[in-house]
């Protein structure tokens, strides 16, 4: 079976700009629903934290160390620390963490 690369390419462009084009095309009146209006305000910020979240977890060595960096990045965006604040308070999180979880390793050998 001969697999067509430019046929997976037009593919996903004709979807990709379908699903830009259309909003644009068929609503052309202000949209009055608050549910609707609310839902579609949070599409983007459900849609990066879906992204975002597993790599979390996946990136570090240790899973635990994603999860306190979690834990630590949302309590000081609470407390208004900025983004690239909150980036390096959670890169040092899990440094650390997988630190002591290496140094604790090396102990017990």
């Amino acid at each position: 079976m001969e697999h067509n690369i430019y046929l997976y390419i037009l593919t996903a462009a004709a979807v990709s700009c379908l699903i830009r084009v259309l909003p644009l095309t068929l609503i052309r009146k202000k949209i009055k629903n608050p549910f609707l209006r609310s839902f579609l305000y949070y599409v983007p910020y459900v849609t990066l934290a879906v992204m975002t979240f597993p790599a979390i977890i996946a990136a570090p060595q240790i899973p635990l160390a994603g999860i306190l960096a979690l834990i630590v990045g949302v309590i000081a965006a609470w407390k208004g620390v900025n983004m690239i604040g909150i980036a390096a308070l959670c890169c040092f999180v899990v440094f650390v963490c997988e630190a002591v979880v290496l140094h604790l390793n090396s102990l017990a050998r």
